[in-house]
């Protein structure tokens, strides 16, 4: 009964926090205010501590409660593979002062989860076995993200130290095997996920199978854009679900790859679409996992709660793909207007990061915000925030 009381008083006045607190204040000034006045978001410092609080010696655990880690939830490679490719951006950052701990964690636990058919398995207990989850659920997206955080460790391996000289081997023989059953995947957003894999892997090698597949996978993703795409729905499928942006991203990683212009367009074409759907006076509004956006309906006026991190994170960093590549200045305002979500920008205006932790809340539901910080919407948060960032490597 003590621990419910301090939850629901938590909920109740989370509201009123002080960044809560400024928010509403200047929305204020904005209302009433005789001169034009826009309040402007800060973006916070880096900060590792939730993430660290969160991982063991064996990887990274998935759920909170608040912010206490709860083990009992376990662990999977969706969020110790997107921790991996977050540790990996970090150190591109920071360079050689920056701590390679977790980046071995991560990768340790991506192994292990590795079997002899070539695929990786997704849940495991807080006892280290897999779960008999791994036998209800497709499997594709969640080894896509293996494939695409494997691709990205590759891609920094000459800034590693020599003591990573056995992780990089092996990081590579996986990335090989798993991509002999990667070629049969028709998941889009996997397919999406194991291009931005081999874009990177791709980065400082010429490699011919790497060529070919990407032609393969990427010629899936317009032959799926072919059969839906229509005047008014330039989309792969028939409706908007989650991690939306992945897709026309992983396209333009393809053009980069191949050079095939018909990989650009399409990657342009269906990405502006998106945004066209999902952007309002300057505010993101992803799709809410609460029902998806489907051909032909009318993207609700009123918030219908639902809406997570992840989507936001793969929103920035699609938009920081597209600008690096059209530079088209509607791109680089738009990542600040979808990175703003996060510190207060959004249908509620409640900050959705805990400057005090480090961690993110794990989405906007329809009347308050879910303050458990989660894996995943952690891990999204930061991969957004160090979009931002200049490289030292």
């Amino acid at each position: 009964a003590r621990k419910t009381m301090r939850l629901n008083g938590l909920r109740h006045i989370a509201e009123s926090t002080w960044d809560n607190a400024a928010i509403a204040h200047g929305k204020v000034f904005e209302a009433v205010g005789k001169a034009k006045i826009e309040l402007a978001y800060r973006k916070p410092e880096i900060k590792l501590d939730h993430l660290k609080k969160m991982t063991t010696d064996v990887g990274i655990i998935q759920f909170c409660q608040i912010d206490r880690p709860d083990l009992d939830s376990g662990y999977t490679l969706d969020d110790n593979a997107r921790a991996l490719i977050a540790m990996c951006k970090y150190l591109e950052i920071k360079g050689p002062k920056a701590d390679t701990g977790l980046l071995r964690v991560y990768f340790n636990f991506v192994k292990n989860c590795f079997r002899p058919d070539a695929m990786f398995l997704n849940y495991v207990d807080r006892h280290l076995r897999f779960t008999p989850q791994n036998g209800d659920v497709n499997l594709e997206d969640a080894n896509g993200r293996a494939i695409w955080a494997l691709g990205y460790l590759i891609s920094i391996a000459p800034e590693l130290p020599e003591s990573f000289d056995g992780v990089v081997f092996n990081a590579e023989r996986l990335f090989e095997d798993s991509l002999s059953v990667a070629e049969n995947f028709h998941s889009p957003r996997a397919m999406a996920f194991v291009l931005k894999g081999m874009f990177y892997f791709n980065r400082n090698r010429t490699n011919n199978r790497i060529t070919v597949m990407t032609k393969i996978l990427a010629d899936r993703l317009m032959a799926m854009y072919r059969h839906e795409a229509s005047s008014d729905w330039a989309w792969f499928e028939g409706y908007l679900t989650y991690g939306n942006s992945v897709l026309p991203q992983s396209l333009l990683m393809a053009y980069m790859i191949t050079n095939n212009t018909e990989y650009k367009v399409v990657a342009k074409e269906s990405f502006d679409f998106l945004l066209s759907k999902i952007f309002f006076d300057g505010k993101i509004r992803v799709i809410s996992n609460k029902e998806w956006l489907k051909r032909g309906s009318v993207f609700p006026a009123d918030f219908q709660g639902g809406e997570q991190p992840i989507d936001i994170s793969y929103t920035v960093l699609a938009l920081k793909t597209f600008h690096d590549v059209f530079g088209e200045d509607v791109y680089s305002v738009k990542m600040n207007q979808a990175f703003n979500w996060f510190i207060g920008n959004n249908p509620q205006n409640r900050t959705v990061y805990n400057p005090c932790t480090g961690g993110c809340y794990d989405g906007l539901e329809l009347h308050n915000v879910n303050l458990n910080q989660g894996a995943e919407s952690t891990i999204s948060y930061l991969l957004a925030r160090m979009a931002f960032e200049p490289l030292v490597l």
